[in-house]
C-alpha cells in the first residue's frame, strides 16, 4: 500500500509540474499566415495522442471570411505541439466549427475512427439568416488519428433544412432554417444503454427572418446509428434563443444538453434532457448555477483517480465580459448539482473545449488574451 504522505508529496510535485502551472500555447495569431485562431475542439485518440482542432482565420478574427479547420497533435499530453495541418478548406470561402469524435464500435475499425464534423458557408451569418446564402455540413475521416483524412462528405440534406432554392434546388425544404452550426467543441459518441454507439453532433440553426433578441435560433442535435452512413435530426430544443450547444451521456444513459441563451436574458446556460438518446429532448430549463454572458462552453463526462465518473463544465463565471474561464464539476450523477472546481484563466478568454487526457487528468483547450492565442492546459482531477 503507498504511503498516504508520500502520496500526498507526489501529487503535489505533480500538480506544480509545468504541464499544470501554465498554459501551453497551441496556436498562436501569424502562424502560418492565419491572422487569427478561433474555436478550439479537441479530443483525445486510442493512441493517448491529443488531436486538437481549430479555425484558421488568414485574414483576420471575423467569423466569415477565408476561414480553414486546421490541427495539431500532441504525443506527450499536451506539453508540446507538431506542426500545423489544414484539414478542411473551402477555396477562399469558410470551412469551421470542428467538431471531432470517435467511434470505437464499429466492427471495421477495430482500432476506432475518427470523425470530423464541420460547416462551410458562402455567406456571413447575418447574411444567412437574412436568407441570401447558406451553410452546409460536412463529414471527413481518419483511420490513422488525423494523419490521412478521407474525402469530404456532404451530410446537409440529412441534417439541415434550408429553404433556399437560390442556392441548391437540393436544399430546398419547407422549414427554412437559415443558420446552421455544429456544437462547437467535440462531438460524443454514446457508451451506455440502447443507443450505444450512436454518434451525436449538438447543434443550432435559425429559423426564417432575423427576429428581435434572436428568436430565430433554436438548438438541436443530429446523429448516426450506422456508424456514419446515414445521419438523422433530433427534435428542436423547446426554447427560443437557444444557441451553441454541448452535451454529454449521463450515468442513467440520459444526454444533457447545455446552451448558450443567445436572447442575453437571463445570462445563464440552458440545460435539456433526453431519454432517447438525444433524438428528443425534456423541457429547456435556465441553469443558474452556471451564470454565462453570452458564450460558449463545452461539457465533459470524466473519469477521477478513485474510479467514480463525473461531469466536468466549462464556460466563463461572468454576466457581462469575457473573462474568468472557471470549471465546475457535477457528482450527482445527473448533472443537476454544480461546484466550482478550478479557475483557469481570471483575465481575458472565451471558446473551450474539455477533454479526457487520461482517468483523473483531464484538460481544457482555450481561447485567451483577446483572440490572440489558443493554449492547452492539463490537470489534476481529485
Amino acid at each position: 500500500m503507498i504511503n498516504r504522505s508520500l502520496f500526498l508529496i507526489f501529487l503535489l510535485i505533480i500538480c506544480s509540474s509545468p504541464l499544470f502551472a501554465q498554459a501551453i500555447t497551441v496556436f498562436e495569431n501569424g502562424e502560418a499566415g492565419y491572422r487569427c485562431f478561433r474555436i478550439p475542439a479537441i479530443v483525445s485518440a486510442p493512441s493517448g495522442n491529443l488531436l486538437a482542432f481549430a479555425e484558421g482565420r488568414r485574414n483576420n478574427c471575423g467569423d466569415f471570411g477565408d476561414v480553414d479547420v486546421v490541427m495539431k497533435i500532441s504525443t506527450d499530453q499536451g506539453k508540446s505541439w507538431g506542426e500545423l495541418r489544414i484539414v478542411a478548406e473551402n477555396q477562399d470561402l469558410q470551412a469551421g466549427n470542428p467538431a471531432p469524435v470517435f467511434d470505437f464500435t464499429d466492427p471495421n475499425f477495430p482500432e476506432g475512427r475518427l470523425f470530423l464534423i464541420y460547416n462551410t458557408g458562402n455567406a456571413s451569418e447575418q447574411k444567412v439568416r437574412e436568407g441570401k446564402g447558406v451553410r452546409e455540413v460536412w463529414v471527413k475521416t481518419s483511420v490513422d488519428e488525423g494523419t490521412t483524412w478521407s474525402e469530404a462528405q456532404n451530410i446537409t440534406t440529412y441534417v439541415h433544412r434550408p429553404n433556399n432554392p437560390s442556392f441548391a434546388s437540393a436544399y430546398t425544404f419547407s422549414e427554412d432554417w437559415r443558420s446552421y452550426a455544429n456544437t462547437p467543441g467535440h462531438a460524443i459518441q454514446l457508451t451506455k444503454g440502447r443507443y450505444r454507439g450512436r454518434l451525436l453532433v449538438p447543434a443550432n440553426h435559425s429559423v426564417g427572418p432575423p427576429k428581435a433578441d434572436f428568436t430565430d435560433y433554436r438548438a438541436h442535435a443530429f446523429f448516426s446509428d450506422d456508424h456514419g452512413k446515414t445521419w438523422q435530426l433530433s427534435d428542436e430544443i423547446d426554447f427560443l434563443g437557444s444557441n451553441e450547444s454541448t452535451a454529454a451521456q449521463l450515468a442513467n444513459g440520459q444526454v444533457l444538453m447545455n446552451m448558450r441563451n443567445q436572447m442575453g436574458e437571463p445570462k445563464f446556460r440552458l440545460v435539456a434532457k433526453s431519454k432517447d438518446g438525444g433524438k428528443t429532448w425534456g423541457n429547456t430549463i435556465v441553469e443558474t448555477q452556471l451564470p454565462d454572458p453570452v458564450c460558449e462552453g463545452s461539457i465533459l463526462a470524466v473519469g477521477t483517480k478513485s474510479g467514480k465518473r463525473c461531469l466536468l463544465f466549462s464556460n466563463l463565471n461572468h454576466q457581462s465580459l469575457r473573462q474568468n474561464l472557471t470549471i465546475y464539476r457535477s457528482d450527482d450523477r445527473k448533472g443537476e448539482s454544480w461546484k466550482r472546481c478550478k479557475t483557469v484563466e481570471e483575465g481575458s478568454a472565451a471558446y473551450s473545449d474539455l477533454v479526457e487526457v487520461q482517468r483523473g487528468l483531464p484538460g481544457i483547450l482555450y481561447e485567451k488574451e483577446e483572440y490572440s492565442k489558443i493554449v492547452f492546459q492539463a490537470f489534476v482531477l481529485d
